[in-house]
């Protein structure tokens, strides 16, 4: 039960960056692009990464700690949803090009 209320606090936590880091990026690069998502796919992406390297290598993170960040934290943070619902609203606004190049850019 412990282990479900540590995801759930992380997950919280990583809800509120990615709506944080999603207003950030409308604000400063504006709706013509979905940077906001684009950016925390990749972010999350790379420090899930950096955190199993330290389980893998150095075993730094108890099992908890690891749940915390990388299904809780990491898992709210990143979104998967999101970005195939902005790919399919760039390829509905006219820009299939646009859209290509977003999965493109996130797929790699």
């Amino acid at each position: 039960m412990l282990q479900i209320l540590i995801i759930g606090l992380g997950g919280f936590i990583g809800t509120i960056a990615r709506y944080g880091v999603s207003i950030l990026a409308y604000r400063y690069a504006g709706a013509t692009f979905p940077f906001g998502t684009l950016t925390v796919n990749l972010v999350g992406c790379f420090l899930i990464g950096i955190v199993y390297s330290l389980i893998q290598e150095r075993d730094l993170l108890s099992t908890s700690s690891r749940l915390f960040l990388t299904v809780g934290v990491f898992g709210g943070f990143t979104t998967f949803s999101s970005f195939g619902n902005e790919t399919l609203l760039l390829m509905r606004a006219g820009s299939p090009l646009l859209g290509l190049l977003y999965v493109l850019v996130s797929v790699l």
